[in-house]
C-alpha cells in the first residue's frame, strides 16, 4: 500500500461525461439492482448516513416564490429547484457523496432533460474529491433499480402482464427492471397524458423487447386492471389532491403489485385496511412527515407519505407499514398472504446514488475510462 504521506497534498480527481459513464456500464440494469439490495441491506443495520439531524434527509432544495422584486430571480412553477443530495455508505462501497441538480420544466424548450444532475464523490477521511460525474443517466437508472428490487420480491414470478402510468424517463427505467427480473412479461399496456410521448415511448420499447407487446390505453382503470405488475410514474402538481393520480381497489387484480415513485392515491380504507404497505425506507418517509406535517401528502405525494400522515391522524397503526430491509434482511416475510395487493412506495434517496456511482467510478478506474484533472498540487491556502 501506497504511503498515505506521499499521496497528498496533491488532489487529482476523475471526471465522467455522459459517454464516460455508457462506457463504464451505467446501464447495466441487473447490476443496479443487485446494487441496490445490497444497499438496502446496509442501512438495515446502520451504515450509512444522509442529511438532516436524523441521517435520513432526502436533501436540501432550493425553492422560489411565485413572485420576486427582482427581476432576475426565478419564480415557482413545477418541478422548477435547485437541489442537493448528500450521503454516506459504508460497505463495500465505503464512499462520500453529494448529487446536485437544477430543475426547470421549461428546459424541454432548449431540447434539454428538465433536470441536469451531477453527482460528486469524496474521500470519506479528507473530503477530497475522487470523482466527479454526469448523473441523469444514473439517477434515472438508481431510480429504476429500486422499484426493480421491489419487482424482484412481490411481484409473482409468473407475471406476464404490466401496467405503466406515466410513460417518461423513469419509466424506461422501470421497465428495464420488469424486464431484468421478469423475463416472462408479455403485454404491457401504457397510459399517457400526450400521444406523442406515448408514441415515443412504446416506440423505443419495442426495439428493446421485440417479443413483448406494447397496448396504448386510455385510462388508469385501464393499465391496472389485470396486470400482475403497475408502475405510475407522473408529474403533476403538488397539493391538488384531485390532479394525483388515482387507482381504485375494485381496478387491482389479486396478488398484484403497485409500485409508485411520484403522485399516487388510493381509498383511505384500502390503505389503512387490506393494502400491505411497503416502504424503501421508513426513516425516510418519517423524516418528511416530521418537516412537513400535519398534511405531508400535500407536499409529497407518494402512497407511504400518506400512510405516514395516517398513522399521525390515529387512523392507522405503524405496523401497517413494513420497510423494505426488513424484508430482504429476513425479518419480515415477502408475503404475508399469497392474494395480497402490495404497495410499494420508492421516494429516491442519495444512498442510492452514492452506491450506483461508486461501483460506475470503479468500473472507468479498471478500464481505463474518463479524464483525470487536477484540483491542485499543492493547496495555495491551507487553514
Amino acid at each position: 500500500m501506497a504511503d498515505a504521506k506521499a499521496l497528498y497534498p496533491k488532489v487529482d480527481f476523475l471526471y465522467l461525461s455522459e459517454d464516460d459513464m455508457i462506457a463504464a456500464g451505467v446501464k447495466d440494469m441487473a447490476g443496479c439492482i443487485e446494487a441496490m439490495e445490497e444497499m438496502f441491506k446496509l442501512m438495515k443495520v446502520g451504515n450509512y448516513r444522509m442529511g438532516g439531524a436524523n441521517g435520513n434527509s432526502h436533501g436540501t432544495m432550493v425553492s422560489f416564490p411565485t413572485s420576486s422584486p427582482f427581476p432576475e430571480m426565478p419564480t415557482d412553477a413545477p418541478d422548477r429547484r435547485f437541489m442537493a443530495m448528500p450521503a454516506y455508505l459504508g460497505g463495500k462501497f465505503d464512499m462520500a457523496g453529494c448529487k446536485w441538480y437544477g430543475s426547470n420544466p421549461d428546459n424541454r424548450e432548449k431540447g434539454l432533460p428538465r433536470s441536469i444532475l451531477m453527482l460528486t464523490l469524496n474521500d470519506k477521511d479528507t473530503g477530497a474529491p475522487v470523482a466527479h460525474m454526469s448523473a441523469n443517466i444514473l439517477s434515472a437508472y438508481r431510480t429504476g433499480a429500486v422499484p426493480g428490487v421491489g419487482f424482484k420480491y412481490f411481484a409473482k414470478e409468473d407475471a406476464e402482464v404490466a401496467g405503466i402510468v406515466g410513460p417518461g424517463v423513469m419509466s424506461k427505467t422501470a421497465l428495464a427492471a420488469i424486464m431484468a427480473v421478469r423475463p416472462g412479461i408479455k403485454t404491457v399496456k401504457v397510459k399517457g397524458r400526450g400521444k406523442g410521448s406515448l408514441e415515443r415511448f412504446i416506440a423505443g420499447a419495442k426495439a428493446d423487447y421485440p417479443s413483448v407487446e406494447f397496448v396504448p390505453v386510455d385510462t388508469i382503470e385501464a393499465a391496472t386492471r389485470d396486470s400482475d405488475i403497475v408502475y405510475v410514474s407522473t408529474s403533476v402538481p403538488t397539493g391538488k389532491l384531485d390532479e394525483y393520480p388515482y387507482i381504485k381497489e375494485e381496478w387491482i387484480k389479486k396478488g398484484a403489485m403497485i409500485c409508485s415513485t411520484a403522485a399516487l392515491r388510493f381509498d383511505d380504507d384500502f390503505i389503512i385496511k387490506r393494502a400491505r404497505n411497503v416502504a424503501d425506507n421508513i426513516l425516510l418517509y418519517e423524516a418528511w412527515e416530521e418537516e412537513y406535517k400535519p398534511d405531508a401528502f400535500m407536499t409529497i405525494p407518494i402512497p407511504a407519505v400518506k400512510v405516514e400522515d395516517l398513522v399521525a391522524e390515529g387512523k392507522m397503526t405503524k405496523d401497517r407499514l413494513d420497510d423494505l430491509g426488513d424484508i430482504l434482511m429476513g425479518k419480515v416475510p415477502v408475503h404475508r398472504d399469497p392474494d395480497e395487493i402490495v404497495v410499494y412506495s420508492v421516494g429516491g434517496m442519495p444512498v442510492e446514488d452514492v452506491a450506483w456511482g461508486t461501483i460506475v467510478y470503479r468500473n472507468a478506474l479498471a478500464k481505463g475510462i474518463g479524464t483525470k484533472l487536477s484540483l491542485w498540487d499543492s493547496p495555495k491556502m491551507v487553514v
